[in-house]
């Protein structure tokens, strides 16, 4: 060791030998498959947020009398915030569908089943945590479908029995958008959704950790062949490999498709067509299908169902006998999920 290693030793007793050693664990085969490391790809762009939220928040004014000339500033005037902005939006975008098919990819492998029922608990949140993310970053615009947009979705929560007008109020900071509420939007939004997912993270990691990732054997494997290889450096190369791919589809998406503008948001006009971002499609029709408090109490035993699933698919086994009931009623969830989003998106209202 030179004279500067030792220097940086003596101030930080690290030793890499045992370092590597302790976060140097085995990963299984199948991670080689991007489908089965999917847990990387939301973690990378959700750095990604942090990083252009961060530089955003320097010019971004969450008050209604200016959070859309801001936002009009960083698009139009200052240097690269249109780049910024559009690459905040893109990975938001793909952040919410990679966390999508990452916990499809876990319910369909079965990778939710004992003992792991709390990990997919812990999941199932940082899923709700990034729509409600998405959610509360469209609306910081302060254009006519962020406004009317957070009015929808203040009045379906009013609607949820006992706690719902309460939530409204938080939410809003009153009975109806006012002054208050672009703030709260933003703190969320900014503080409290990031800090949530990222202590749900560290849960999730030390879960992962503890138990080990699910382990599977595929046919076109070629036997004799060692069943895992080393996280670091082979797996660290391929998160590597995976987030470098990512910034250039980010980078292309930001310019070819950059973010705009649309109308200022005026309470007194209501827009002809309100429709939220394409991961609330689903939320969204089946609102038009029902009327709103049945709509809202079944999507809330939706959600319950969906957290509670590893006992509930327990059940299912025992009752059917079969290890792969839950695959059947994952096929058809999946196939109505698609066919309201398209149904969604094809409709003018």
């Amino acid at each position: 060791m030179n004279s500067f290693g030792q220097w940086l030793y003596e101030r930080v007793p690290i030793n890499v030998a045992q370092l590597r050693e302790l976060t140097n664990e085995p990963v299984p085969n199948h991670l080689k498959r991007w489908w089965f490391a999917l847990g990387g790809t939301p973690a990378y762009l959700f750095v990604v947020q942090i990083a252009t939220g961060i530089l955003l928040a320097f010019y971004y004014q969450p008050a209604p009398e200016s959070a859309y000339e801001s936002v009009q500033y960083i698009t139009n005037q200052a240097a690269f915030g249109w780049y910024l902005r559009s690459l905040h939006k893109w990975a938001a975008t793909l952040m919410i569908a990679a966390v999508i098919l990452h916990q499809m990819r876990v319910y369909f492998t079965g990778a939710y089943r004992r003992p792991r029922e709390l990990n997919w608990m812990i999941g199932m949140a940082l899923l709700c945590c990034t729509l409600l993310t998405g959610f509360t970053g469209y609306s910081l615009v302060f254009e006519q479908l962020s406004y009317w947009g957070a009015t929808v979705a203040a009045n379906i929560s009013d609607a949820v029995p006992v706690v719902g007008n309460l939530a409204k109020k938080v939410l809003l900071g009153g009975d109806s958008y006012n002054d208050r509420t672009l703030s709260r939007f933003y703190i969320l939004h900014a503080a409290v959704l990031p800090g949530t997912i990222c202590l749900l993270v560290a849960v999730h990691i030390l879960f992962i950790r503890l138990h080990g990732v699910t382990e599977f054997q595929f046919d076109d494997e070629p036997k004799g062949k060692p069943k895992h290889f080393n996280f670091f450096p082979d797996h660290m190369l391929t998160e590597l490999m995976i987030g470098l791919v990512l910034m250039i589809v980010l980078s292309a998406l930001a310019t070819l498709l950059p973010a705009t503008m649309g109308p200022k948001a005026d309470p007194l006009t209501t827009p002809e067509v309100i429709k939220p971002e394409w991961f609330f499609y689903v939320s969204f029709r089946w609102l038009k299908l029902f009327s709103l408090t049945f709509a809202v109490i079944s999507t809330g035993f939706i959600v319950a169902a969906m957290f509670l699933w590893p006992w509930i698919d327990s059940i299912l086994r025992k009752l059917t006998g079969k290890e792969e009931a839950s695959v059947y009623i994952g096929i058809l969830a999946t196939l109505a999920l698609i066919g309201l989003t398209i149904w969604e998106a094809a409709v003018a209202h």
